[in-house]
């Protein structure tokens, strides 16, 4: 049973992936600094934030803790189709994109089945 956050597997990686959101947001055009890029730093920060704040509630509510969980997985879902943009855009490199596209999809797994799967003990 995890003690914090911290301990979520899904917390590490959705953070080290917004970590590499931001770093990709920066590379893109200016004209999309202020769209696009912001709106993939907002959603792949949610994730993590998501979880560390839901967490927080766990002790007095599994249903609430569930809720921001289904937050992060719609962030994280989000966060393939900004991906999608940044293809069809030729924005990043298809190679980073196409990563990022599996982190994000193999996150929202992990966050449905930390979902189905969690009780407080």
């Amino acid at each position: 049973m995890a003690k914090t956050f911290y301990d979520l597997e899904v917390y590490k990686r959705s953070y080290a992936a917004a970590l590499k959101i931001h770093v990709l947001s920066q590379e893109l055009p200016k004209a999309e600094q202020y769209s696009l890029a912001d709106q993939m730093r907002r959603a792949s920060r949610s994730i993590c934030a998501n979880l560390a704040e839901g967490f927080s509630k766990h002790h007095s509510s599994d249903a609430e803790f569930k809720r921001f969980i289904s937050m992060a997985i719609g962030s994280s879902n989000e966060m393939i189709v900004w991906m999608d943009f940044c293809s069809d855009f030729k924005y990043a490199d298809t190679t980073k994109i196409t990563e990022l596209k599996q982190e994000y999809t193999e996150l929202g797994k992990m966050l449905y089945k930390l979902s189905k799967n969690w009780v407080t003990r």
